[in-house]
């Protein structure tokens, strides 16, 4: 039987929590840059606290990023952030660094661990690995296409997550490349979290805006458009794929609400009314055609190959 893969999206505040579960997300992902990587928005843990309220309270799930790369400085700090999560009730850890997955298992072995390194989850042997280090999910590489996706889901031990809309991560630097390039102009470059001054990089050869922002975890260049598979979910849905991942990153609050909506109406019509579906999804790629930045096209990322960086 069908399953509905569960709908995850990205808020960018706390005041998004309510409208996202309205429009259909089924689970969201909050955090601090802190801890967690290209985060849609900052989270303090009081915000971590209250999001998780008011999402349980609509049967919503709830995850925490811990995804970024960890330096000896904040090792210690892994174990007090850890057992926070577990205290507040989060569903689930989404980690990178096998250090998260050890002070899990010391101080909140119940706790749920979704692995996504972003780059690494690339077949099902390296997803099962993980799942049997105690890994319950696997968020797949971006750059994979849809074939290779259905085969590690019809192998993988363990669940497995794809992003299905939203920019992605072309580069990550540890290092402040932007701030020291003012500095060495002679100028100051506040960090800001809000990710409001991002910067573009424009290629002008092939015509490409490329995002480019800082923060506490480095330097980040952003892919020139945005993937959209809302009118090519059959497959995925079909080998029962677990999570399909908005990520909002950049976008604003209301163009993540209008997207959530568009493709809570896309997976219910593909599961209830396959026909359905087919007849209206072209229709469902124009309304968010219509909503998209002008500088940020879509594309289907690397689903079917056509998109090289």
């Amino acid at each position: 039987m069908t399953k509905k893969p569960e709908l995850l999206v990205t808020p960018k505040k706390i005041e998004d929590i309510l409208p996202l579960i309205e429009a259909g997300a089924t689970a969201l992902v909050v955090g601090e840059q802190r801890y967690g990587l290209r985060l849609a928005g900052e989270f303090s843990r009081d915000d971590i606290r209250k999001s998780i309220d008011i999402a349980h309270a609509k049967n919503t799930k709830v995850y925490v990023a811990m995804n970024a790369i960890f330096h000896n400085d904040k090792v210690d700090e892994l174990s007090d952030y850890v057992q926070f999560v577990s205290e507040v009730g989060a569903d689930a850890i989404i980690f990178g660094d096998p250090a998260v997955l050890l002070v899990a298992r010391e101080v909140a072995p119940d706790l749920k661990l979704h692995w996504n390194t972003e780059t690494t989850a690339t077949n099902w042997y390296t997803c099962n690995y993980w799942g049997r280090k105690g890994a319950k999910r696997a968020v797949l590489a971006r750059e994979l296409n849809m074939d290779t996706i259905v085969e590690i889901k019809e192998n993988a031990e363990v669940e497995i997550e794809v992003q299905v809309h939203g920019m992605t991560a072309m580069f990550h630097s540890k290092r402040a490349l932007l701030g020291n390039y003012f500095e060495f102009q002679g100028k100051a470059m506040k960090i800001d979290k809000s990710q409001q001054s991002t910067m573009i990089l424009h290629d002008k050869e092939r015509n490409n805006k490329y995002p480019i922002f800082e923060d506490d975890n480095g330097t980040h260049i952003m892919s020139p458009n945005d993937i959209c598979i809302i009118d090519e979910l059959e497959e995925m849905i079909d080998a029962n794929v677990d999570s399909f991942k908005i990520d909002g990153i950049l976008h604003t609050s209301q163009y993540i609400i209008e997207v959530t909506k568009l493709y809570r109406e896309a997976i219910d019509l593909c599961v209830d009314d396959r026909e359905q579906y087919e007849s209206v999804k072209e229709e469902l790629v124009a309304k968010i055609e219509d909503m998209q930045p002008t500088h940020r096209p879509l594309d289907t990322g690397f689903f079917f190959k056509e998109t090289v960086y």
